[in-house]
């Protein structure tokens, strides 16, 4: 985000005296510039002008050297028998690159320095130090801790640094920083230029324009050589249509650039580096311009703008070599053949090669306008994002180059001595954008307000467009440094924003009946609710996984699951894949919980999945900048992995925590099937149970696999597998459950649930436990008892049954389990007998024994 320091911002645009940062955010954010921060040094209290007159080297013990110093801080001297100050203060110092007579920045004590550190006089090295001359990095104005700040050195004279002057206000301490945030499609506010003069619209304080000064001379022939490739562009928009040139002469380019121009390029968020780099970033953030040096004795002519060839490679200027895409704009030096050297990816990096040197004298200046979508495509592309690429993506002012050339080139003369050459290249393609056909009622029509005709008018003047009338309505030409401005609804944006958003009526519009969730939307949120209900927290977790993650999983080499979409341009390069299952991100999210002393966890997420189709074919590369055809639509919808939506839960540790007299219990797999059923229910899906021994990454014995009545697969729940578990450091025997909420979703019926009278008759309860072999599902059993009880000769007076017990014991006998279930018996219109409970249990006996070979235990 921008930074914009105050004293700055009123070389462009009249400040009131007094103005804060704070009333700077709240005169920008009238017209949608909002602000991020505000920024101060971090330096208060008393910061002075002082001059040694008195150095001292005293050896230490140690082996170290200290200065005692006597340094002049006019005013705030110490005072004389007379009173008056003129003692100078006694200062211990460590440093060693001053000396008598120079001046240099003195922290009183009293003073706070960044950190905090507050500073006072303290015994040191046997003597009492009154403050402290300061470094530049103790200051904050850079990184240099080796010696203090010697004032002469940075450009300042004896007629601002007399003894005791407020150093606050001469380094620019003093001064506030707002940092604000810029929509992507307002790039010219990425510079001094464009923030000024959106405080001249939310103000009316008078704006001078720096990026309007006449370019003169134009035709200056005989400058470098540049050549622009004619490639039309992937989109059929010329990657390069303006390329200006200009050379400069016998530069100190390595050497330091001025203190305020450091202390501006500092407050603005970058470091300064040398007088060449420090030049071009300071026009770039003062016009909205990038600009870049280059090493005019490393050049060959011709300087040659073009795509780039398969197999092309650049190291740029961070040393990283990079594969070209031939997407990717790049700048050469020859157009002989693959061996042309690249200089840099246009628009966002510079090349290694031609970077300015320690012994740089000479200097090639560039200046271009490059098109936004190729700028944008190669910085995502390369994940390389520069102070230039943010502002060539979001659009530059195409009459920039010339003027920010020519400011660039004075400002190197003037620090850096040297001669800029008469000669000057500019190659020009550059076309007036299409006029916007504009109705002026338009503007009240969409916004609700009355605007006349005449004030959309002048508002349209105001933020620099030209309007003309024709028989048609108005033709509006929008200025050069605003590219947004293409249709009608970004003018009347334009017409809100700079009218006042406040003036905009607040009316709340009649929801329609028969409008709301969807069916999917209202389950989704009642699945939420139910398993929040029920104890479990619900967490987002990045949908990115590595391959590790997979692996820890424990999934078979055949598994499906290991199918996933791999990202061409991943956040991390350790998690490249789209997850193929909740619970691969979910249990690392309850590994983190439980690293950090939280042992008891009891999570649950809702989130999509990728499954992608093993024979689907490759999404297609569309083209930028224009709409695809219904046919490359179709195309990449079809490639389009399926995406279903999952809800998975995970248990660790106790669900029941301890207490007086009783002991805790651990979670167990009934409680992850408690909250499935639960899920089933809110859903209305009835699902059959049965065991699972082959899903990774459950335990093959304590698995359940739940299946729709039609027999899709609606998911599992059950424990981890040890292995996982250790893996992870999960708590021992923690259990887990992932439904695929689209296939429930499709099981449901659609029908409305019917409403049931309310019996007043009470309620008859019956157990009954039957033995079966122990190979045989529960569920298996259960579905025969609900069937039994529901046919009865007694009618369908079945409320509720579930299974309370499950044994297996010599009384049962070997290879025989005995489950015990409850049912709860009520008919609508009678109390029951005993007589039709005893048929009940009959009919569900007869039932269980004709199906799963069941008996009554004795």
């Amino acid at each position: 985000m921008p930074r914009v320091p105050l004293t700055w911002l009123a070389e462009h645009v009249e400040l009131p005296a007094g103005l804060t940062a704070e009333q700077l955010a709240a005169d920008l954010v009238r017209v949608g510039l909002e602000e991020e921060a505000i920024h101060t040094s971090g330096v208060t209290g008393p910061l002075v002008v002082g001059q040694v007159v008195e150095l001292t080297p005293e050896p230490q013990k140690n082996g170290k050297t200290i200065n005692w110093c006597r340094v002049d801080v006019g005013a705030h001297n110490d005072v004389d028998d007379a009173g008056d100050p003129t003692v100078p203060r006694g200062i211990v110092c460590g440093a060693h690159n001053f000396g008598v007579g120079d001046r240099v920045v003195v922290a009183l004590p009293g003073a706070v320095l960044p950190g905090p550190f507050p500073i006072a006089a303290r015994k040191t090295y046997g003597h009492v130090s009154d403050g402290m001359i300061c470094s530049a990095r103790e200051l904050g104005l850079g990184d240099d801790h080796a010696g203090i700040i010697v004032l002469s050195r940075l450009g300042y004279g004896e007629d601002v640094t007399a003894p005791g002057t407020d150093a606050l206000r001469l380094l620019g301490l003093a001064d506030e920083v707002l940092e604000i945030n810029v929509t992507p499609d307002r790039g010219y506010c990425f510079s001094m230029r464009g923030v000024a003069r959106e405080y001249g619209h939310a103000t009316g304080a008078r704006f001078t324009d720096p990026g309007l000064v006449p370019e003169v001379d134009r035709d200056r022939p005989g400058g470098f050589a540049v050549e622009i490739d004619g490639d039309a562009g992937i989109h059929g928009v010329p990657g390069c249509d303006r390329f200006v040139a200009q050379v400069v002469r016998g530069v100190r380019a390595s050497g330091p650039s001025p203190a305020w121009l450091q202390r501006r390029l500092t407050q603005a968020g970058m470091r300064p580096i040398s007088l060449a780099v420090d030049v071009t970033n300071y026009v770039m953030l003062d016009l909205g311009q990038p600009l870049h040096a280059y090493d005019l004795g490393t050049l060959t002519a011709p300087v040659v703008v073009r795509r780039a060839r398969t197999g092309e490679r650049a190291t740029t200027l961070d040393d990283v070599e990079r594969a070209l895409d031939p997407q990717d704009l790049l700048i050469t030096d020859s157009t002989g053949g693959r061996a042309a050297r690249v200089l840099g990816v246009a628009g966002v990096m510079g090349g290694a090669d031609s970077e300015v040197a320690e012994a740089t004298t000479d200097l090639l200046l560039e200046a271009a306008h490059f098109d936004p979508v190729t700028i944008a495509r190669s910085s995502r592309r390369h994940r390389l994002t520069s102070e230039a690429s943010k502002r060539f993506e979001r659009g530059v002012d195409p009459r920039l180059p010339r003027v920010a050339i020519a400011r660039a080139a004075a400002l190197l003369v003037e620090h850096g001595g040297g001669t800029v050459d008469d000669a000057l290249t500019d190659v020009d393609r550059t076309s007036a954008s299409a006029p916007v056909a504009f109705d002026p009622a338009q503007a009240g029509r969409l916004v609700g307000v009355p605007y006349t005709d005449e004030e959309v008018r002048a508002t349209l003047v105001e933020i620099g467009c030209e309007v003309d009338d024709t028989d048609a309505g108005w033709r509006v030409h929008a200025p050069t440094w605003r590219p947004d401005l293409v249709a009608g609804v970004d003018l009347v944006e334009e017409v809100a924003r700079l009218r006042g958003y406040d003036a905009i009526p607040s009316i709340v519009p009649r929801a329609p009946a028969g409008r709301g969730l969807t069916r999917g939307q209202r389950v989704r949120r009642a699945v939420a609710d139910t398993l929040a209900a029920g104890g479990l927290v619900e967490v987002l977790s990045y949908p990115f996984v590595g391959a590790d993650q997979v692996d820890v999983l424990g999934l078979p080499a055949d598994d499906e699951r290991r199918r996933a979409v791999r990202l061409v341009n991943p956040l991390t390069d350790g998690q490249p894949l789209m997850r193929t299952d909740l619970l691969v991100t979910l249990l690392d999210t309850a590994r983190r919980n439980v690293a950090r002393g939280t042992t008891d966890v009891g999570l649950y997420e809702l989130g999509l999945v990728t499954l992608p189709d093993a024979g689907a074919a490759p999404a297609p590369r569309l083209p930028g900048g224009v709409r695809p055809s219904d046919e490359q639509l179709a195309a990449l919808e079809k490639a389009v992995p399926a995406q279903p939506l999952h809800v998975a839960g995970v248990l660790a540790g106790l669900v029941e925590p301890a207490g007086r007299g009783r002991a805790g219990r651990r979670a167990g797999l009934e409680d992850a099937l408690a909250h499935v059923r639960r899920v089933l229910q809110v859903v209305g899906v009835e699902a059959s149970v049965a065991a699972d021994r082959e899903r990774a990454p459950f335990h093959p014995g304590r698995c359940a696999r739940l299946t729709a009545p039609s027999g899709a697969l609606l998911g599992h729940a059950g424990e981890l597998h040890p292995q996982v578990v250790a893996a992870l450091d999960l708590p021992a025997r923690t259990v887990a459950f992932e439904l695929d909420l689209t296939a429930l979703l499709a099981a449901a019926p659609l029908d409305p649930v019917a409403a049931v009278a309310v019996s007043t008759f009470p309620v008859a309860k019956e157990d009954v436990a039957l033995v079966v072999a122990e190979d045989v599902p529960a569920a298996d059993v259960l579905a025969a008892v609900r069937a039994g009880a529901c046919a009865g000769p007694a009618g369908d007076v079945l409320e509720d049954v579930h299974l309370f017990d499950v044994y297996t014991g010599d009384q049962v006998g070997p290879g025989r389990k005995s489950l015990a279930f409850a049912l709860r018996l009520r008919a609508p219109d009678r109390t029951l007998t005993a007589a039709d409970t005893a048929a009940v249990r009959d009919a569900v006996v007869a039932e269980a024994h004709a199906r799963v070979g069941a008996t009554l235990r004795a």
